[in-house]
């Protein structure tokens, strides 16, 4: 098999392992402290915040104009809504912005 198969593979068994292992360290605890709370419901924020900050260092017009799009229609509507929006003017700006 090949190597990037068995770096897929890999990759899935770090990820489940940490997922499992926070599970169970968590689940140890009968109340979680707030500031606790606070923490792990920031880290999907702090995770989009990484993969899209690089990403708009080498920006055009197209990735700014689907990153106004999508603060706007964060400010409306849902997560799903901010991302298919953001989604489509990226999609649509590349084919005739460049």
């Amino acid at each position: 098999m090949s190597t990037t198969f068995w770096i897929i593979i890999a990759g899935a068994v770090a990820t489940y392992l940490t997922r499992i292992g926070g599970h169970l360290v968590i689940s140890r605890f009968d109340t979680i402290h707030p500031r606790v709370e606070a923490g792990l419901n920031a880290v999907p924020a702090a995770v989009l915040t990484t993969l899209v900050a690089p990403e708009l260092l080498n920006a055009g017009p197209a990735e700014w104009a689907a990153l106004v799009v999508t603060a706007v229609v964060s400010l409306r509507g849902g997560l799903m809504a901010m991302f298919l929006a953001g989604a489509a003017v990226l999609i649509v700006a590349r084919q005739f912005v460049g």
